[in-house]
């Protein structure tokens, strides 16, 4: 346990920024990047949110699937380091910062380090994402139930935490966040666990941002639909029926930044 003389004197928000639109913000987020001394932030929150940040109270500790990374081991030293030093620390996280944002991760440390902290959830982009582009993650005459999972895990894994086998037999929605690169993998894999070739998939990038843009297609297809388009991360990979809603609502969907598939 932590001696009460080690107990920091700021304090650290694990703030979600939503899926980049800043009018997705929660009222209390905006309080909150308003009033901290300092914002930790990551990659992912949208630019518009960025910018409403002062550039002297921003640090950047974002991570990207290629080029230049910061250790997690850094980001948790750096908050606590503020922290004890007085500060009121908001790091900013794209999404839920417990929606596969290592937001657990952080709170534990920082509790194992003395550091008061807050959880200021977020519009996670597993549900906004799809959303805006039109498709539902559940509906009645579709999908009763579905399944978050990550496309990028741990490349220390001896083998995959994710049971696809399972997930081709639930008959629900898979939302698979970070995937837009394993995309041939766990496609493949789903085929392979029996998951019909011609299943509805759709792939939102950058949801809600200026340059968002929605690329349609099926399991045969989705990839080579990718490869055309140029999708590249962040993006949400959508698998199911749920899918093939966006045609039926695309001409008067007003979500729309640029038109996709």
């Amino acid at each position: 346990m932590t001696d009460d003389a080690d107990i920091a004197e700021g304090t650290v928000y694990l703030v979600g920024s939503g899926p980049g639109d800043p009018e997705l913000l929660t009222v209390k987020a905006k309080r909150i990047l308003e009033e901290a001394d300092v914002v930790l932030h990551d990659k992912l929150p949208g630019p518009d949110i960025l910018g409403m940040i002062p550039e002297e109270k921003r640090e950047d500790v974002g991570k990207r699937a290629r080029g230049e990374r910061t250790s997690q081991q850094y980001t948790n030293e750096r908050m606590s380091e503020l922290a004890h030093d007085g500060k009121t620390v908001a790091r900013l996280k794209g999404g839920d910062p417990f929606v596969f944002g290592r937001g657990g991760e952080e709170a534990r440390y920082l509790a194992e380090h003395g550091v008061p902290f807050e959880v200021v959830p977020g519009v996670t982009s597993a549900i906004a994402g799809p959303g805006v582009a039109g498709i539902p993650v559940t509906h009645r005459d579709h999908a009763s139930s579905v399944s978050f999972v990550t496309g990028h895990e741990d490349p220390t894994k001896e083998k995959s935490a994710v049971d696809w086998e399972a997930l081709a037999a639930t008959g629900g929605t898979i939302v698979v966040l970070m995937g837009v690169g394993k995309l041939p993998d766990y496609t493949q894999a789903l085929r392979e666990a029996g998951m019909d070739p011609g299943t509805p998939v759709a792939l939102v990038e950058r949801g809600t941002w200026p340059d968002q843009q929605v690329v349609t297609g099926t399991m045969d297809t989705i990839v080579d639909a990718r490869d055309e388009a140029g999708i590249e991360p962040p993006a949400v990979t959508v698998i199911g029926d749920v899918a093939a809603e966006r045609q039926n609502v695309l001409a008067f969907l007003r979500n729309e930044r640029t038109e996709g598939a």
